[in-house]
């Protein structure tokens, strides 16, 4: 007989039945106890960072953008800080917008503040919002503003709020204008019926489902909203006519008819004052504020680690509906898009 057959017949031997059990009974022990690690592991994660994620909340308060050196002499006690708005207006970068022109405003060593704006614009609120916070801003510090490649609804907005002594550079390039306010507003009534699919809604007022899809607005829904989108529109009319000293109510009704101005046409209708960049505006607030070698300083806020986790920045480009969640709220927006109805969320 050869050696292995007798291992074989030996109990516990390599090939034998009891040795066969036990490696697999082994195998399937080792790889439970790496799943139950692996597990443990993740759990342990996700206890961490929702640990974090509250108490980065909890302590939200007493937290503010963090500031970043930009140019200048990095040993000037003098500074302008540059306020970037970026992507599209709307929720959860509002706040850290208004945060800082908070921060700003209250930083008395910041003698001026640039506005760079690069954003199709966004929610008629959230406009609203920063343009007023920078309104309170510019009676106590001069605003220069400067326009990205793109400045256009809710984006120029909020450049009035720079005030009408404010001057505003728009690049070569720089698309703005696009005055007005939208409500995007779909029916698929005849697709509904094709499908054989009927709305049936349980509601205590006429007007509860007036933007619904599945029925035609009658005239009542529209005089209702009509007169929303009237007042919103009225609101853009007079901050442009208020920031924009040389336009009077008229000729700002004449240019908001929801078109796109190139910069040379924008300028040549007063909607901006010069031709030129970022450093070309810096420069202007430079000398309007009379120093000579300030330190300049841009604001950036924290970033949550769930921002990244889920693959957001903290101040990200302009992308169709981050608030896709809450896509079947009626929203009025001062926003330049292809179809009016695209809201995304942006910064830098």
């Amino acid at each position: 007989m050869t050696d292995d057959f007798l291992n074989s017949l030996r109990p516990g031997g390599p090939g034998s039945p009891v040795h066969v059990v036990l490696h697999h009974k082994r195998g399937w022990l080792a790889r439970l106890w790496y799943w139950l690690v692996f597990l443990a592991l993740i759990g342990s994660i996700a206890v961490n960072l929702w640990t974090y994620r509250n108490h980065r909340h909890y302590f939200a308060g007493l937290q503010g953008p963090e500031e970043r050196y930009h140019s200048g002499g990095s040993r000037a006690a003098d500074k302008l800080a540059i306020i970037r708005i970026s992507g599209t207006i709307s929720p959860p970068f509002t706040s850290q917008i208004l945060a800082d022109i908070k921060r700003a405003k209250e930083d008395d060593r910041v003698r001026g503040v640039l506005l760079a704006i690069n954003s199709p614009g966004g929610l008629v609120a959230d406009s609203h919002q920063i343009h007023h916070r920078l309104r309170e801003l510019s009676v106590e510090k001069p605003i220069v503003v400067s326009f990205g490649s793109l400045a256009a609804s809710g984006g120029y907005y909020v450049a009035m709020g720079a005030g009408p002594e404010s001057r505003i550079f728009a690049e070569p390039t720089t698309w703005t204008g696009s005055i007005g306010v939208i409500i995007p507003h779909y029916e698929v009534v005849g697709l509904a019926e094709k499908l054989g699919v009927e709305a049936a809604p349980l509601k205590t007022g006429e007007f509860k489902d007036a933007l619904s899809p599945f029925r035609p607005m009658t005239d009542r829904d529209k005089e209702v909203w009509g007169n929303i989108l009237n007042q919103a529109f009225e609101q853009f009319v007079e901050v442009i006519d208020q920031g924009r000293p040389k336009l009077d109510a008229e000729q700002v009704r004449a240019l908001a008819t929801g078109q796109i101005y190139t910069a040379k046409d924008a300028r040549e209708n007063g909607l901006v004052d010069e031709l030129g960049y970022e450093e070309d505006a810096l420069d202007a607030l430079r000398k309007k504020t009379g120093l000579a070698d300030p330190k300049v300083i841009e604001y950036e806020s924290p970033s949550p680690v769930w921002t990244w986790l889920i693959g957001l920045s903290p101040r990200p480009a302009a992308s169709p509906w981050p608030l896709g969640w809450e896509g079947g709220t009626p929203r009025a927006l001062y926003l330049f898009s292809a179809g009016g109805s695209d809201v995304g969320a942006g910064r830098r």
